[in-house]
């Protein structure tokens, strides 16, 4: 799982309170998070890869939006395979963990071990986060028309780029001057803390917030696409909403109980002393939240596809072929191939004003459709609804 305990017990003075649920039963949490992230990587890509039964068609153009899921679903796992390594070579080879515990010890490769594995996975579920973010943000921004592939760089940059910085920053006060002398005061910990959970706020925040303006102006301009609201439009509407709802859900499942853990270890490195009798029930909710990161934390990545894609189903067509890849939608490929017709030689105003409203229709469908891909039904009706399919 990820958490910033786990670059804190790289410090052979760690605090009581890593201690605690570091070495309650090392061997079990390990296996829990070897099986939970592998679970969630096999059934993940799984869910990626492409289906027999599917009909091929033209590739469409990638759209932001799809790429930015396709991402999260990258980086969630690149997490889980860092999360199997490192727990890995944990249960395998103990005698080589023991030596992190070892102050000023000559070997240093336990200790390189145990900050790379840690900034690797903490490095690729941070950009995860802010991948996102940036979802959010682009479904925004799709539906105001003031985004597009063009803005995938921009993404890229504040992504990967603020994720570099914050777990660079955070490790690097962490264990300033060194890694002998880290964990010696809360200044130290705190920053390290803060850049870790800055991200997983921010979505937990930020999110709910831009996707309830997004599904607003879909609903506007479902309103304003014939003038007025049908059955058909007002359950597009309403599965778009759901779609984001299923998101945020899956967030905080995965996460919440990471929030809970923090705060109780928090309160627990306060007291003078953790193993007094009457915290017991506070380390029993830490050592059991805790237990709970490990199978929900990577299972983060499986959960996602499920609530982007829903479920593809089991039959993988591994042949090579040029084919509709799952994770676009069926719609942006009826646009793309009605949505330029032959030019006409309208001569009169009314052609033209006909063609200025067929335009804003047309990308009134894609913005709605870059929002409902992976979803079959909504896109039938979509462009059943639309005015190419009617022939106007």
């Amino acid at each position: 799982m990820a958490s910033p305990r786990l670059e804190t017990y790289c410090c052979p003075n760690r605090d009581a309170a890593t201690q605690l649920v570091m070495n309650f039963q090392p061997e079990v949490f390990c296996g829990v998070c070897i099986g939970s992230a592998s679970i969630s990587l096999m059934l993940t890509i799984l869910q990626l890869l492409p289906k027999k039964g599917q009909s091929p068609r033209k590739m469409p153009k990638a759209s932001s939006s799809s790429t930015i899921l396709l991402l999260i679903s990258i980086c969630d796992i690149l997490g889980g395979l860092g999360m199997i390594f490192r727990s890995s070579v944990w249960l395998g080879f103990p005698g080589f963990i023991a030596n992190i515990s070892v102050v000023n010890g000559t070997d240093v490769w336990p200790s390189t071990f145990c900050v790379g594995s840690a900034m690797w996975i903490q490095l690729l579920y941070s950009a995860g986060f802010w991948w996102l973010f940036c979802y959010a943000v682009d479904s925004y921004l799709v539906v105001r028309r003031s985004a597009g592939l063009s803005t995938i760089v921009l993404y890229h940059m504040m992504t990967w780029g603020l994720a570099v910085m914050l777990c660079v920053e955070g490790i690097a006060l962490l264990y300033y001057p060194s890694l002998s002398s880290c964990e010696n005061g809360l200044e130290h910990a705190i920053p390290h803390y803060i850049t870790t959970y800055a991200p997983l706020l921010l979505v937990l925040v930020a999110n709910p917030i831009l996707f309830r303006r997004t599904v607003s102006a879909v609903a506007s301009l479902l309103k304003g696409r014939q003038g007025i609201y049908t059955e058909n439009e007002r359950r597009l509407g309403t599965e778009i909403q759901m779609r984001f709802f299923k998101i945020m859900l899956v967030f905080v499942i995965c996460w919440s109980s990471n929030i809970i853990n923090e705060t109780l270890l928090f309160y627990l490195e306060m007291q003078p002393d953790i193993n007094e009798m009457p915290l017991k029930n506070i380390r029993s909710a830490a050592l059991i939240t805790w237990i709970i990161m490990g199978v929900l934390n990577p299972m983060q990545g499986f959960l996602f596809t499920l609530a982007f894609y829903g479920w593809t189903g089991w039959r993988v067509d591994l042949k090579w072929r040029k084919r509709e890849i799952p994770w676009e939608s069926m719609s942006s490929s009826t646009v793309g191939e009605n949505a330029y017709p032959a030019p006409v030689n309208y001569q009169s105003n009314i052609h033209d004003s006909k063609k200025i409203s067929t335009t804003d229709s047309q990308q009134t469908d894609e913005a709605i459709s870059m929002l409902s891909e992976g979803n079959t039904s909504s896109d039938e009706r979509l462009t059943r609804s639309s005015p190419i399919y009617q022939g106007w």
